[in-house]
């Protein structure tokens, strides 16, 4: 698994005045943030508020009607999600996307599919150079799984395994895809308390032993809080603010937004960020 190496000081991603609509109904409305190397950038938001279309956006799937974003420099609007893929976006989904008959390994080594370089005959053949990738595309494989403690899984189908396990086996599906910029889709949703613990530690290493920045949606708030470097909060598409957890936690818009509190609630000073301040 290649290591990242720490980018200069401009950002990895722009995301800049993007309207995306859907006849009368604005997806996203006007919503701007940036990405820096090493961060763990958050975006929050009650159910409804955009965070969805803007992963759909980054991913390609959406194209807005308004708005750029650029990753590492590069205008990523225009372009298909294959080649989204290919300079370095990767991305898990709320939903498991995994091959429930295919084993851990064999799931995982789907990810290496776009830095594949050989042909359909000499992956048939399985000698020379198509023998040799293989390889090379297994030890990267291998290092995936001893990073999130997967080898007792390994030769498992993924159908057959816990559904923690299952969202860990799509995470590394994404870091077998070498992603310079990594997306969580709610990486923790349906999870109990081990299996969250466990995926905030991993998410930690991704961040700070890989050194790949990471765009995550969650409605844990608790781990949002505990992770995040900034938080960028939405409603209806709109957004509220970006900052930090404290400073989200004490933005009487976004106590509102939550909590259909009045604009001059004050956070009670004493509530640990657990999430009992502001719940989505």
């Amino acid at each position: 698994m290649t290591q990242q190496p720490k980018h200069a000081a401009d950002p990895v991603l722009r995301f800049d005045d993007v309207h995306l609509a859907f006849g009368q109904v604005r997806a996203i409305n006007g919503v701007s943030f940036h990405v820096d190397p090493d961060e763990l950038f958050a975006i929050i938001g009650p159910n409804g508020a955009g965070k969805t279309s803007v992963f759909n956006v980054l991913s390609g799937v959406y194209r807005p009607q308004q708005g750029r974003v650029s990753l590492h420099g590069t205008d990523i609007l225009s372009m298909a999600p294959p080649a989204i893929a290919r300079l370095g976006m990767a991305r898990t989904f709320q939903n498991i996307e995994l091959f429930a008959n295919l084993t851990v390994l064999d799931n995982l080594m789907l990810g290496r599919h776009q830095h594949i370089g050989y042909g359909v005959f000499s992956a048939l053949a399985w000698v020379g150079r198509a023998r040799k990738e293989e390889l090379r595309h297994r030890r990267v494989v291998e290092d995936i799984i001893d990073f999130l403690e997967l080898e007792q899984w390994r030769r498992m189908p993924v159908g057959l395994l816990p559904y923690g396990v299952q969202k860990r086996v799509e995470l590394g599906r994404a870091l077998a895809m070498d992603p310079k910029l990594l997306l969580l889709d709610e990486p923790v949703a349906g999870m109990n308390l081990e299996e969250t613990e466990d995926m905030a530690r991993f998410i930690l290493d991704i961040r700070e032993d890989l050194h790949i920045p990471i765009i995550m949606v969650e409605h844990d708030m608790g781990l949002v809080m505990d992770l995040a470097d900034r938080i960028l909060v939405v409603d209806f598409g709109t957004p509220i603010t970006t900052g930090t957890p404290t400073q989200v936690q004490q933005h009487p818009d976004v106590i509102r937004a939550y909590l259909g509190g009045d604009l001059d609630t004050t956070p009670d000073p004493t509530a640990e960020a657990s999430g009992t301040e502001v719940r989505a």
